[in-house]
């Protein structure tokens, strides 16, 4: 009992710890664009982060040469473009974080020259992409596409011939997506 005690004590302590910085907080700069969470800025300013700037869309190249000059973090989406040009720029540039699957948008050569650390969020919408793996598979199930065709041409395919059910096909939609096959077996369980 005494160890867990002692050992609750020292985790309190390791995780005060973490919350200082190397650089002041207050002097850290961070930039962030397209549309990013509203609470990922608000966590950042209740974090001790006085200078959290929040653009919505993406900039041009040379719109965000101007922006990124004194920023430190820059958090982006898909549509930023960080060019060898922005790199150069950005003098006090020390990470970008990609909320979203890839880091394409970045170069990271040129990133990886100045020091600058790259990551993203390689998960962030498996949630949505399992959601419409399964509203598709339902649609192409029930050949929804070809009587959709059809009632445009003015025929009225009411008949169920060729049309399945999706129960009992969990393995199937398992195979046609690699995306976390934990996420996607969790919102198919309905369909077993």
């Amino acid at each position: 009992m005494h160890y867990k005690k002692h050992n609750e004590k020292r985790q309190f302590n390791i995780m005060a710890d973490k919350k200082t910085t190397s650089y002041p907080k207050e002097k850290i700069n961070i930039l962030f664009l397209e549309n990013i969470s509203d609470l990922a800025v608000k966590h950042f300013k209740d974090s001790g982060y006085a200078s959290v700037k929040k653009i919505n869309g993406a900039l041009s190249e040379e719109q965000l040469i101007n922006e990124v000059k004194d920023v430190h973090l820059l958090g982006i989406r898909s549509k930023t473009q960080v060019t060898a040009k922005v790199l150069d720029a950005a003098k006090k540039l020390q990470a970008i974080g990609c909320f979203c699957i890839g880091v394409n948008q970045v170069d990271l050569k040129n990133a990886t020259s100045h020091g600058i650390a790259v990551f993203n969020a390689p998960y962030s919408n498996t949630r949505s992409v399992a959601e419409l793996v399964i509203g598709l598979s339902i649609m192409l199930i029930r050949r929804i596409p070809d009587k959709n065709k059809a009632a445009h041409e003015g025929v009225w395919l009411k008949e169920a011939k060729g049309s399945y059910e999706l129960r009992g096909k969990k393995r199937w939609a398992l195979l046609v997506m690699e995306i976390s096959e934990r996420r996607l077996a969790y919102l198919l369980r309905g369909l077993e």
